[in-house]
């Protein structure tokens, strides 16, 4: 059990090799950890009372601000920086 517990420590990504998470405002966040979890904008602006053009909007200065080219670099850049782990799942 502690074996595992130190490898999955020793493993995660340090908080400093991924600053553009900084530059993202606290609703930029949760759009990012609502996109990683699969969800569509559709429904991100449902979970988030937004307007899909609204999503659009964050969705874009996320994947700008992080230097990402699209939806699928920006989950694989929201796994790598630690943000979220297989299994998470945005609940209610």
């Amino acid at each position: 059990m502690t074996r595992r517990l130190v490898e999955h420590y020793a493993t995660r990504p340090r908080p400093d090799a991924f600053p553009a998470l900084a530059t993202l405002t606290a609703r930029e966040l949760e759009v990012l950890q609502l996109l990683a979890a699969g969800e569509s904008n559709a429904e991100i602006g449902d979970r988030l009372a937004l307007s899909e053009a609204t999503v659009k909007t964050h969705v874009g200065r996320v994947l700008d601000k992080l230097g990402v080219r699209d939806r699928v670099q920006t989950v694989i850049y929201a796994y790598e920086s630690g943000l979220v782990e297989p299994g998470d799942r945005h609940r209610e």
